[in-house]
């Protein structure tokens, strides 16, 4: 039997990067192939005939190469950390039925799928998790979720499309307890800067009923969060279209505007921040 998937739910905010990604897989199969993405999809009983008509649209499938090349950016980060860490914790935040450390699992590592609970519900249907991985349901901004994380072979965390929903002074509380608790770990995120926001704004984060963009996070220059914390031994970032793989010669007149739109006016990037090996005190 299918699983069934409500309109006008949080469910349904779960299938749009699930189904980013099998349109990219699709037209794009030289780049992306995600083969799991298509057998959700499949098992899902949900008519994915608007939305598919909507993203196969050249703005709709610009949207759903950024699905898939963040997930392609962030695995990678996760497994350069592995390399030199191959039993390391690799903990997906906000991780909604991303299935990137199965991508990623070397078979010695661990994994950990954090979201909040009526999303962990649908994932452990769709995506129970697998040996040496676990769903956890958790808020974010409720740190006892860092217990359940066993970083004593280090730590690389990441996510994906999800600290535009925070306001800024909650990001760095977290980044910085983070900072504290998992010392020698590596965060990887996407952001983007306030014009890109208020761009968001006007699309889904007005679905989400957000309204004052101001107060979330946004990020100008990724050297603005080097001082948010002492336990932050280097902040780096690279391009969110071309600075993990360069894509911009495998895509058409439009996508290659909209890539450098992304990258000159908006400033999309994925971040990576080191924490350092050895506390130094306590955080700013």
């Amino acid at each position: 039997m299918k699983y069934h998937i409500e309109k006008n739910t949080v469910q349904e905010t779960l299938v749009i990067p699930l189904l980013g990604r099998l349109v990219c897989s699709e037209h794009f199969p030289e780049l992306f192939s995600d083969p799991e993405a298509k057998h959700i999809c499949d098992s899902l009983d949900y008519d994915f005939a608007e939305k598919r008509k909507k993203m196969e649209s050249p703005a709709g499938l610009f949207g759903a190469l950024e699905v898939a090349q963040r997930q392609y950016d962030l695995r990678c980060e996760a497994e350069a950390y592995l390399k030199d860490h191959p039993k390391a914790a690799v903990v997906n935040l906000g991780c909604g039925l991303d299935d990137t450390f199965r991508k990623c699992d070397n078979g010695l590592c661990r994994g950990y799928n954090i979201d909040l609970p009526d999303v962990i519900k649908v994932r452990n249907e769709l995506l129970p998790a697998g040996e040496r991985e676990q769903n956890l349901a958790c808020d974010l901004n409720d740190y006892t979720w860092m217990n359940q994380i066993d970083a004593s072979d280090g730590a690389v965390f990441f996510a994906a499309g999800v600290f535009y929903y925070f306001k800024t002074e909650d990001v760095r509380r977290l980044f910085s307890a983070m900072a504290e608790h998992f010392p020698g770990a590596v965060l990887a995120f996407d952001s983007c800067n306030e014009r890109g926001a208020k761009l968001m704004r006007k699309t889904w984060l007005k679905e989400a009923g957000i309204t004052d963009v101001s107060a979330f996070f946004s990020l100008e220059d990724e050297t603005e969060l080097r001082g948010w914390s002492n336990h932050f031994s280097s902040v780096t970032a690279k391009s969110y279209m071309r600075g993990y793989r360069d894509i911009y010669y495998n895509v058409g007149a439009f996508h290659k505007l909209m890539i450098r739109f992304c990258d000159t006016l908006v400033k999309m990037k994925i971040v990576k921040i080191s924490f350092s090996s050895v506390s130094t005190g306590k955080s700013n």
